[in-house]
C-alpha cells in the first residue's frame, strides 16, 4: 500500500489558516532568484509549477498568495502522521516527509484489506486534518504509480490479475526514479507508454540504459521485489577529523567542519536520504569533548546544513584553547529526496548541486568542492 498527502505543504498552511481555501497559493523564496517549492491547484491552473522562479510564478499568476512557508511546521505534522500510521500498522516505510509504504500482507486473515485501509485513511483525516490519497497493490512500484492520479474520495486497489491492464497505456513518466534524460531518449524512439517498454526484450533496454535498464524494465512489467523497510529514524551518518597538530586557526577549523558536511550531505542525497538533527563536537588539548546540537527540516542540501553547522560551532567553542579533533554527525535520517527548501533554493543552485554529485560519483566524493572547504591544511 501507497499513502500519500497530495498537495502537503498547502494542505498544511490550509491547516493553520482557513481563509486560505480555495485562493491560489504559491509557496517559495521570495527573493528575485527563489524557485517554488509547491503551489496549489487554483495556481497550477495557470501554469504554474514547482521549481520554476517564484517571480515567473506571480506572473502567470498575479493574484497568488505567496507564503514562504514553515519548514518546522510541515516536519512537527510529519512525525504526527507516521504515529498514527505505525500505531495502526504492522510494517510502515516512510519514504518522504508525506508519503509512506505500507506491508499488509496477511491481514487480509482477519480484515479486509480494502476495507481496513479505508478505516485507516479515515482515522489519518480525523486525527491529522489531512486526507491521504492511496492504493492497495502487489508491490511498492505499482501501488505508488496507483497512487497517483487518485484522491482521498478514490482510492485504487489493482489486484494482480489487472496490473498489465492498469500499466501498459500509463506515460512512461509515471515509473518511479525515470529519470528526463532517460525519458527524453526513449520519446525520441517512439516509447511513451509502459506497455512499450514491457514489450521490449530486456538486454535491449540493458543495452540502452545499462543496469538501469533491467529495473526499469521489471517496473513496467508490474515486478518490484523490494520489501517494504520498517521506518526507523535512528540511523545516522558522521566524520571526524583528528588535526595533526592542536589547532586554534579558526578558518582552518571552519574549513575542516565544511568539507566533513560537503562530503556527508553528498551521502545523504546519493542514498536518497534527508536529515533532521545535526550534531557537531570539538575536542580540547586538555581532551574535554563538548557537543552541540540542533533541528533542521528535512534536508541534505549543503548550505542549509553548512549553516547550522557554523551556528553550532560558533555557540560550542568558547574557550580559545586549541582543539585536537571536530566532528560532524546528522541523524534522525529517513528515506526520501531533499524537498526544495521553501526560503532561499533557486534552480541555479540545485543544478549546481547535481552538477557536483555527477563529479563526484564518477571521481570520488572529494574531487569537488567549494572554495570554504578547500585549502592545503584541509582534509578531505
Amino acid at each position: 500500500m501507497y499513502v500519500d498527502m497530495h498537495d502537503y505543504y498547502i494542505e498544511c498552511e490550509r491547516l493553520s489558516n482557513a481563509s486560505l481555501k480555495g485562493l491560489p497559493l504559491i509557496i517559495g523564496g521570495g527573493t528575485n532568484r527563489g524557485t517554488v517549492a509547491a503551489c496549489s491547484k487554483e495556481a497550477s491552473r495557470f501554469g504554474v509549477r514547482r521549481s520554476m522562479p517564484t517571480a515567473y510564478a506571480l506572473k502567470l499568476c498575479p493574484d497568488a498568495t505567496l507564503l514562504k512557508g514553515d519548514q518546522g511546521s510541515y516536519t512537527n505534522k510529519s512525525v504526527e502522521l507516521t504515529e498514527i500510521i505505525r500505531e495502526h500498522a504492522p510494517v510502515v516505510e516512510k519514504s518522504s516527509i508525506h508519503s509512506f509504504y505500507l506491508d499488509i500482507t496477511g491481514m487480509d486473515r482477519f480484515f479486509g484489506c480494502f476495507d481496513w485501509t479505508r478505516e485507516l485513511s479515515l482515522r489519518i483525516s480525523r486525527e491529522s486534518g489531512l486526507d491521504p490519497s492511496w492504493a492497495l497493490s502487489v508491490n511498492k512500484t505499482v501501488s505508488k504509480i496507483g497512487a497517483f492520479d487518485t484522491t482521498p474520495r478514490t482510492p485504487r486497489n489493482i489486484g494482480q490479475d489487472i496490473v498489465k491492464q492498469f500499466l501498459d497505456p500509463l506515460p512512461i513518466q509515471r515509473l518511479p526514479a525515470l529519470g528526463d534524460g532517460t525519458f527524453q531518449l526513449l520519446s525520441r524512439i517512439g516509447i511513451r507508454q509502459i506497455g512499450k517498454i514491457s514489450e521490449m526484450p530486456p538486454t535491449v533496454l540493458q543495452k540502452m540504459l545499462g543496469k538501469r535498464g533491467e529495473t526499469i524494465w521489471q517496473r513496467a512489467n508490474g515486478i518490484d521485489r523490494n520489501p517494504v523497510e520498517p521506518y526507523s529514524e535512528k540511523k545516522e551518518i558522521y566524520m571526524e577529523h583528528d588535526f595533526e597538530r592542536d589547532c586554534i586557526d579558526l578558518g582552518a577549523i571552519r574549513g575542516q567542519l565544511m568539507a566533513m558536511v560537503e562530503q556527508l550531505a553528498f551521502q545523504l542525497r546519493r542514498d536518497d536520504l534527508v536529515t533532521s538533527k545535526i550534531i557537531v563536537k570539538v575536542k580540547y588539548n586538555n581532551l574535554d569533548t563538548e557537543t552541540k546540537r540542533c533541528r533542521v527540516g528535512y534536508t541534505s542540501l549543503d548550505h542549509i546544513l553548512k549553516k547550522e553547522v557554523q551556528l553550532l560551532f560558533q555557540k560550542l567553542y568558547h574557550r580559545r584553547m586549541r582543539l585536537v579533533k571536530v566532528g560532524v554527525r546528522f541523524s534522525d535520517i529517513v528515506q526520501g529526496a531533499h524537498q526544495i527548501n521553501l526560503f532561499e533554493d533557486t534552480a541555479e543552485l540545485l543544478s549546481l548541486y547535481g552538477a557536483m554529485d555527477t563529479i563526484r560519483r564518477k571521481y570520488g566524493a572529494d574531487a569537488i568542492g567549494t572554495s570554504s572547504s578547500y585549502s592545503k591544511n584541509i582534509v578531505r
